[in-house]
């Protein structure tokens, strides 16, 4: 028989949580696990599954979800949510709570309908990431607002606080579950969540037609990290190429070498460190990338026309 919120201890969410509240919990559950509201919820539902396998339905819209899927359902339309068939368990953390209005245009490219927002299986390192935040969400949560916030807790601590997975239906331990009562809770929670939608949905991002997608990564590679060592011999580890043929390819689609992109990047990421900073000329240049103060003037007087020190005064003139 399906289990109904009403049936669930009172840490469970509600059958139609209050838009206000934020709610977060972990649950590992086997069949014959289900959550049905008719009438959907005031408040937005984000799951992100790590084991196993569910099924959620909102409206005409059904949406499997696998290890490192994130679904989000918006409030407002009826629900159903279940292990998949098949699947044996489904192991998910889940948060009730309203949406940031720039939530929404972050999950846009991910609507399918019905208010359903499906995001892909995210790679290893994401997976790491929001699991961490999940937790972090967990533990903040539960704070007071006086001293330090709990240390999120480990798989190991959560398995003694009480309650079994090992038999059907079983909630996961009963301390897997937080309401965030206070205001500070209530927003280190939300900034977690927000952390997880945007390490999930950054892919996202328009990207460049027509260009390979091992070159797209070298690019944004160059944009994230400029100062970072980079080589032509780097660039090709990371996108599995050979140098050569990494060099090649690069040029061929982008025309210019990767080094002279690279070289751009650093002076551009120089220019805005002397429009926004203090930092010393030799301190920008080493942030940078550059390793010589004095080919970091040559190369930047080239490229803007003056040199580092009259450029960063002639922007105080202005002002």
């Amino acid at each position: 028989m399906p289990v109904r919120a009403d049936d669930l201890p009172e840490t469970a969410a509600p059958v139609n949580p209050s838009p206000g509240q934020v709610i977060i919990g972990r649950f590992d559950q086997r069949p014959p696990y289900a959550m049905h509201r008719a009438r959907g919820a005031d408040s937005w539902l984000f799951t992100w599954t790590t084991g196993g396998g569910g099924l959620l339905r909102q409206g005409g819209t059904r949406v499997p979800a696998g290890p490192g899927d994130l679904v989000v359902l918006g409030p407002g339309v009826p629900q159903h949510y279940t292990v998949r068939p098949g699947a044996g368990h489904w192991a998910f953390w889940w948060v009730h709570c309203q949406a940031r209005p720039s939530w929404t245009a972050w999950l846009r490219p991910y609507e399918t309908a019905d208010r359903v927002y499906a995001v892909p299986s995210a790679p290893d390192g994401i997976r790491e990431r929001v699991d961490a935040a999940f937790c972090r969400m967990l533990a903040d949560a539960r704070w007071t607002g006086e001293g330090s916030p709990p240390a999120p807790r480990t798989d190991a601590e959560s398995s003694r606080g009480g309650g079994t997975l090992s038999t059907p239906g079983a909630l996961a331990p009963r301390d897997e579950v937080a309401v965030a009562h206070g205001t500070a809770a209530r927003e280190l929670a939300l900034c977690s969540l927000e952390e997880v939608v945007l390490l999930t949905v950054a892919r996202a991002e328009p990207r460049r037609s027509g260009v390979d997608p091992r070159i797209r990564r070298a690019q944004d590679l160059i944009t994230a990290d400029p100062g970072a060592p980079h080589t032509v011999r780097s660039f090709a580890e990371r996108v599995s190429l050979s140098p050569s043929r990494f060099a090649h390819l690069f040029t061929e689609q982008l025309g210019h070498s990767p080094m002279r992109a690279l070289s751009q990047a650093r002076l551009l990421h120089a220019a805005r460190l002397l429009e926004a900073t203090e930092l010393p000329v030799e301190r920008v240049a080493a942030a940078s990338g550059f390793g010589s103060p004095f080919h970091f003037s040559r190369v930047f007087r080239q490229r803007y026309g003056v040199p580092p020190g009259e450029y960063r005064q002639g922007l105080r003139d202005r002002d």
